[in-house]
């Protein structure tokens, strides 16, 4: 720092003797002001006493817990002659009890010890740039493979940088063929071993089959199968249904090569969604396994509640005019700048669990941002600007500006809002849901009536 001489490895405390010039660890700086050397090694003695003193109150406690000993034993020396034989050995098992409290005591003072070490250490500023320097290659693969960053918190990442560091330097990371063929293979290997551990489980407790259907971006409609048991959740297989999806006899010769995969005698429950093919195909099931009982899926039926609702022409002309606003906003830049300048603004559009629900969070986004809305359309930027001579720009201003149509809003918002919450219960993935399903049953449906 002050004489320019550069030291390998030692961390900060040699470069704190080499300032303030006490030899023995490493050589002294000559060019290093008084008065930086005096305050360096002030600072190095309050260390050393902080730490002498620590020291010496543990041994005191010591001194002390053996000196009571002391004159305890002296005490019952001078007594031994006049106790009887039970006295003498119930004496014998409480100095055996105190025996064991002082080992103790003096395990906790080691332990304090060690802390004390542990807490005063200091990595080597090599350590840090080195580890610095690791984060930042880790983040440039990450950036340059577009990796998303909820990859950080998978369980096996940190498991994966610590078998990495017990190996060193001599690592060397798998080829691009390891990834795609040797490894996948070995990693299928280790999955069948798990489900096949699982089968235990199916078999003593039980296990529900779920039949989850969906349409992927190339509109094709797919079946995902899927077993549950308290062990785990494992994913069977996946059936392209686009023409078995109105067939119930097709339907139940699926569900019943799943079943048979499974084992007829371990499954106790189907739940599939809750149309007319799929409760024929349920109810065929049950007669050919009488332990097997079809269910609906909670919140297909809940999607089903939402899409009714959807499909009412009140409130189907509610959504268009509630559309035509939030189009409006979003294909003009400048309006939605202004809006975006407002005090804890958030976005009107906001993806929710399917389009159905996605659809009344809209409403209730707007009516949210119902007195920006209306600043927006009173405001002299609006007025003065081209778009407000619009068609579109006079329709967003009528519809804006009626009260009517906000007195709606809140009104439908009010009452779809708990059924929009009980689908995001029991459409969450991260834990079982029946039990919170039954909780706020009864509270949803009060919340419903009020």
């Amino acid at each position: 720092m002050y004489c320019a001489k550069s030291f390998k490895g030692g961390g900060i405390n040699r470069m704190k003797y080499h300032l303030a010039c006490i030899p023995g660890q490493i050589s002294s700086c000559r060019s290093v002001p008084n008065e930086v050397r005096i305050q360096i090694r002030d600072y190095l003695k309050q260390g050393e006493l902080k730490k002498k003193a620590l020291r010496e109150t543990l041994n005191d406690a010591f001194d002390d817990v053996e000196e009571e000993e002391v004159q305890i034993q002296e005490q019952e020396a001078s007594e031994d002659e006049e106790e009887t034989y039970e006295q003498r050995s119930q004496k014998r098992a409480r100095e055996q009890d105190k025996e064991k409290e002082k080992e103790k005591e003096k395990e906790k003072g080691k332990e304090k010890e060690k802390t004390i070490e542990r807490t005063t250490f200091q990595p080597s500023i090599k350590f840090a740039f080195s580890s610095k320097s690791a984060k930042h290659r880790v983040a440039k693969w990450f950036y340059d493979a577009c990796i998303p960053f909820n990859a950080i918190n998978s369980p096996y990442f940190k498991p994966a940088v610590k078998a990495i560091v017990g190996i060193g330097a001599d690592f060397r990371g798998p080829s691009y063929h390891d990834m795609r063929v040797d490894l996948l293979e070995e990693c299928k290997k280790e999955l069948d071993l798990l489900i096949n551990s699982y089968r235990s489980n199916w078999r003593d407790n039980g296990c529900t089959i779920l039949a989850d259907g969906w349409t992927d971006q190339r509109q094709r409609t797919l079946i995902n199968f899927l077993v549950y048991c308290p062990a785990g959740l494992v994913f069977v297989k996946s059936v392209d249904a686009f023409d078995a999806v109105k067939d119930a006899n097709t339907l139940f010769r699926m569900f019943s090569e799943v079943v048979e995969w499974v084992g007829p005698s371990n499954v106790v429950h189907m739940v599939t969604d809750n149309v007319a093919a799929y409760k024929l195909a349920g109810s065929k099931l049950h007669e050919k396994y009488s332990n097997i009982y079809w269910s609906p899926c909670a919140a297909h039926y809940l999607n089903l509640i939402l899409k009714d609702i959807c499909n009412m022409s009140h409130v189907s002309s509610l959504a268009s005019r509630a559309s035509h606003v939030t189009k409006f906003v979003y294909n003009h830049g400048v309006i939605l700048s202004w809006l975006r300048k407002s005090d804890g603004w958030k976005e009107i559009v906001r993806p929710g669990i399917n389009r159905f629900a996605t659809t009344f969070i809209t409403l209730q986004s707007l009516c949210e941002h119902r007195y920006n809305l209306t600043s927006l359309v009173s405001s002299k930027f609006f007025m003065e600007h081209k778009l407000s001579e619009t068609t579109q720009g006079r329709l967003s201003s009528t519809i804006v500006l009626d009260r009517k149509f906000w007195d709606e809003c809140l009104m439908i918002v009010k009452v779809v809002t708990p059924i929009v919450k009980f689908l995001r219960i029991v459409d969450f993935d991260e834990k079982p849901s029946l039990g919170y399903v039954y909780e706020d049953k009864v509270g949803y449906t009060r919340d419903l009536h009020e």
